[in-house]
């Protein structure tokens, strides 16, 4: 079978020439194996870098013509990377696996999700069994992050986050979901294939720093709820009701107090359910907003990227329109 292996990068030009060294350290023991062919293949994806990454790159095709790469006009962020080299792969690979270039996630793993591949899985899961070595926020944001997608009704992998197999027949069923807002670790759990996993074993990174900021993080856990539930508007529908029912009995408690002549300060608590009900509205409409905004993003169906160049592939003319 013919495996590759899709690794998204952005502005890592000190990872680019330790990860081909390793990655192709693992293909050579698997093609050593026999459980993969020997035209199996490494694609970097350049995520629009403002640094030399596509030049490391060029660089480590030269040293390894199994090495390629793609290099994405402008940054689009990493999921859509990711499904940019996956997209541009599927038509040559078996199967393909996905892994962030800085090498973080086991790459022991690989040989484990090659072995479930030959036993029948279309898709396996890398799951991290130990994150100890991610900062404090990083954990407790994660945990909270799938605690409210399971709250939600949204069906994603706990501890999983975009290293995965996906086999031809898988990719193929991917490349018929047409959404631009692309949340692949809500989206391929919603294909419905079996769940397998294997442990994903977290190492320290090597060089750099890691480019998904706390801001990423937010953005990424937002299209994650709003991709794949209308609870949030059914909630806010809910919180609705519930002002009007506390509205309804202030109403009472003020007519009463007049009645009776009861001397009303009022100011406190005037102000706060003015600012209580307006945070209520405020970010209620909010995320209303978020929903139409994703509408109109789809409706328009731009490109999900735009291919400039790339290296050791031989790209179609559909592939270099992002037609996706």
């Amino acid at each position: 079978m013919r495996l590759v292996i899709v690794s998204p990068c952005y502005n890592e030009e000190m990872l680019i020439a330790e990860s081909s060294v390793k990655l192709n350290s693992v293909i050579d023991n698997l093609i050593a194996k026999g459980k993969v062919s020997s035209d199996s293949i490494i694609l970097f994806v350049n995520d629009g870098s403002t640094d030399h990454t596509w030049d490391e790159i060029v660089k480590a095709h030269l040293l390894s013509s199994r090495v390629c790469g793609l290099n994405i006009a402008t940054n689009v962020g990493h999921q859509s990377a990711i499904m940019a080299g996956m997209m541009t792969s599927r038509n040559i690979a078996d199967a393909i696996i996905t892994i962030d270039s800085d090498l973080q996630d086991d790459i022991n793993a690989i040989e484990r999700m090659i072995d479930k591949f030959h036993d029948g899985a279309n898709v396996v899961y890398g799951v991290k069994n130990d994150r100890t070595i991610d900062p404090w926020y990083k954990r407790k944001m994660a945990s909270l992050f799938y605690n409210v997608q399971k709250l939600l009704g949204v069906k994603t992998i706990k501890n999983h986050a975009d290293f995965r197999l996906l086999s031809r027949h898988a990719l193929d069923t991917l490349a018929s979901y047409p959404e631009r807002n692309v949340f692949l670790r809500g989206l391929i759990p919603l294909m419905g294939y079996d769940i397998v996993m294997v442990d994903d074993v977290l190492s320290p990174r090597t060089n750099g720093e890691s480019k998904f900021t706390v801001n990423k993080q937010i953005h990424l856990a937002i299209d994650g709820i709003t991709s794949f539930t209308t609870k949030p508007l059914e909630h806010i529908f809910v919180w609705g009701v519930v002002m009007m029912a506390i509205a309804f009995l202030m109403l009472i408690y003020v007519t009463v107090s007049l009645v009776m002549g009861h001397v009303i300060a009022g100011w406190a608590s005037l102000m706060l359910s003015v600012w209580f009900i307006g945070a209520i509205l405020t970010m209620g409409v909010g995320l209303i907003g978020i929903y139409i905004g994703k509408m109109y993003l789809e409706i328009k169906q731009r490109p999900m990227y735009r291919i400039s160049k790339s290296i050791g592939l031989q790209l179609d003319e559909e592939d270099n329109n992002d037609v996706v």
